[in-house]
């Protein structure tokens, strides 16, 4: 996912030279492609992730499109301030891209998971937030970040994702029915845990248990428009996400049920219950442990519907 954002970035920057990119010491393996491409408009400021922030500002506040690039929590919470301060106070054209989100990096322990990027970034005035589940949507995503004016946060995996669904008529900013039936729940989910949703909309599937399942990538802003037909159609709406349920996406989704007291749907948020992961462990090792493999989605959603 990673490799196909950064290569759709390197092929618009031939015809756009005012994008840049700025990196943490990070991106080996990854961003040679663009180095070699345009010398001039790579730059590394080596472990200064707070530094890389103001620069990637005040180069966007001179008219360029800046992407910065490091490890998930690094380019975000590290260096909220800057952020804050230099990027959106200002509106500054610039693209914040983590690698690694959720438990990408799980074998690094807690330091190492992004797991409440999503809600620190999407709390920031002017701030667009997006999770792309597969490749495809990380290659949407790129195009939408360049042409978008003012402040963007991206997050990414690292583990090869494969493909998830067709898309057509696809637009990134709106939520994506992958199936077509007529369930009573709805599950919506953003990033590449919605390889796990889908599974478990299998496993459901296969107990005559219906679950539709959408895709929305884009958590700030949210799709409202269609959230709204979603929970007036279904019994239940249960978000899935590789984040803190507190401010990701099914915080997002809560803030938007809270203002329609005439709803049909109820609420079920999947994810970390607020806590920190504090085991150590592989990608899917976590997932399990924290209650959003496919298995565990499929128990959590069959304890609640039947």
């Amino acid at each position: 996912m990673r490799n196909t954002f950064i290569n759709k970035i390197t092929e618009m920057a031939q015809n756009n030279k005012k994008i840049m990119v700025v990196t943490a010491d990070l991106g080996y393996s990854v961003l040679e492609g663009f180095r070699d491409l345009y010398p001039s408009r790579y730059f590394n400021v080596g472990i200064s992730e707070q530094a890389m922030a103001s620069i990637a500002g005040g180069m966007a506040l001179e008219g360029n499109i800046v992407i910065t690039y490091s490890i998930g929590n690094f380019s975000t919470l590290r260096c909220i301030e800057q952020i804050r301060n230099d990027i959106c106070y200002h509106n500054a054209n610039v693209k914040i891209v983590s690698v690694g989100g959720g438990f990408s990096y799980g074998q690094l322990g807690m330091s190492h998971h992004a797991t409440e990027d999503i809600a620190m970034m999407r709390t920031i005035p002017g701030m667009k937030v997006l999770v792309p589940s597969d490749p495809e949507e990380a290659a949407a995503a790129a195009e939408y970040v360049i042409n978008t004016d003012g402040p963007c946060y991206i997050r990414l995996a690292k583990n090869r994702e494969p493909k998830l669904y067709d898309k057509t008529d696809y637009k990134l900013d709106k939520m994506y029915r992958l199936t077509s039936g007529n369930g009573k729940a709805a599950l919506i989910s953003c990033g590449p845990v919605l390889k796990n949703v889908i599974l478990a909309a299998e496993i459901l599937e296969s107990e005559n248990i219906i679950a539709d399942i959408y895709s929305s990538p884009c958590v700030s802003p949210l799709d409202t428009a269609s959230l709204k037909e979603i929970i007036d159609s279904y019994d239940f709406v249960f978000t899935v996400e590789e984040h803190n349920v507190t401010g990701g996406l099914g915080g997002a989704v809560a803030e938007v049920i809270s203002g329609c007291p005439d709803r049909k749907a109820v609420l079920h948020r999947l994810g970390l219950q607020n806590c920190f992961a504090s085991i150590v462990g592989d990608h899917d090792y976590l997932c399990e442990q924290y209650g959003i493999s496919a298995g565990k989605i499929a128990d959590a959603v069959r304890g609640i519907i039947k």
